[in-house]
């Protein structure tokens, strides 16, 4: 039997639909089970405890549970890895965090290429450091402490919580722009650091705003914060941008997925979390982390991603950083 042409263009219209249609309510009626959603810190470390935060929120949104599974191991590699092995139906979430873009030109071989094969979801949190120095050290201000830097080649000593993490590259991007050559003292952690800085076995460190509490007791002098904006939490310390435009690096986290993962389940995951980002309570305790929220699009948390990538890869060869 021969169709009409206009009925048979109708059908076929409708049958390319069907799969799109099914996709369509599979992403509405998702999640059906529990989602887990891979950490790679340990248990109970900022990454850790904004992620239960998070899921919490998600749990009750979606009516599923989302189970925080810590793969801590190779600078957070561990557990990307658990997540680009898993299969791409969005039941393994992953929180992305500055290591990934790190990795990618720390690590000669990696058994997977974070660009590719993770696909971006949101983000979530944007968390500033804060330039601090021993009490021994006389620069009052960044132009001071560049110009000391300068007249003591070798002899200050920046600790960090390890070779590659943020601190460190923040460090060695404070040495590139502002041409000065601090020596990188690497720790295992931040603890061990943060108490020889203290005890003034080292002068310098890149720290969380968890400094704060020295900063104020006097104890540590803050030269400036190294996020694009000044912190709420030290309103009054300057942005290290405002000496060396351009200057900028942040802890960020957000939420990636399997590549392949339906496009309908990665935007109804953006969407919720940006509903959580948005709510009063929710935006309060992420501020209790001193973050300041990221909203926006998948799009938008890529580029983050992608630009983080290339920053530290130029920062990572103008070191010339070995992984450990």
């Amino acid at each position: 039997m021969k169709l009409p042409r206009r009925k048979f263009l109708h059908l076929a219209a409708g049958a390319t639909a069907l799969p799109a249609m099914s996709r369509f309510a599979w992403a509405q009626t998702y999640p059906t089970r529990t989602v887990r959603w891979i950490v790679g810190a340990a248990a109970g470390s900022a990454p850790d405890i904004l992620a239960r935060l998070m899921s919490q929120w998600l749990s009750e949104r979606l009516g599923q549970q989302f189970v925080i599974e810590t793969r801590p191991g190779a600078g957070g590699n561990v557990g990307v890895e658990v997540v680009v092995r898993a299969p791409a139906d969005g039941y393994t979430l992953l929180l992305v965090a500055p290591n990934s873009a790190i990795s990618a030109a720390l690590y000669d071989k990696l058994p997977y290429d974070f660009m590719r094969d993770i696909a971006p979801v949101a983000g979530i949190i944007q968390v500033p450091n804060v330039m601090v120095v021993h009490s021994s050290v006389p620069a009052k201000t960044v132009p001071e402490f560049i110009a000391y830097a300068k007249s003591n080649p070798g002899k200050l000593n920046i600790a960090s919580p390890g070779n590659g993490t943020v601190p460190h590259l923040a460090g060695e991007l404070f040495n590139m722009m502002a041409g000065v050559n601090m020596v990188h003292v690497p720790y295992r952690g931040g603890a061990p650091a943060f108490t020889d800085l203290l005890g003034g076995q080292v002068q310098v460190m890149i720290s969380s705003v968890l400094a704060i509490e020295h900063i104020r007791a006097g104890r540590l002098r803050a030269l400036a914060v190294t996020t694009a904006r000044r912190s709420e939490l030290l309103s009054d310390i300057p942005t290290l941008g405002e000496f060396l435009p351009g200057y900028e690096a942040s802890s960020w986290f957000g939420v990636g997925v399997p590549k392949g993962t339906p496009a309908e389940i990665v935007e109804r995951l953006n969407r919720e979390i940006n509903t959580g980002l948005a709510d009063p309570n929710v935006n309060a305790r992420l501020t209790d982390l001193s973050g300041t929220v990221l909203p926006g699009s998948p799009a938008d948390f890529g580029k983050l991603v992608a630009d983080e990538t290339e920053k530290w890869a130029k920062v990572i060869k103008f070191a010339n950083i070995k992984p450990d």
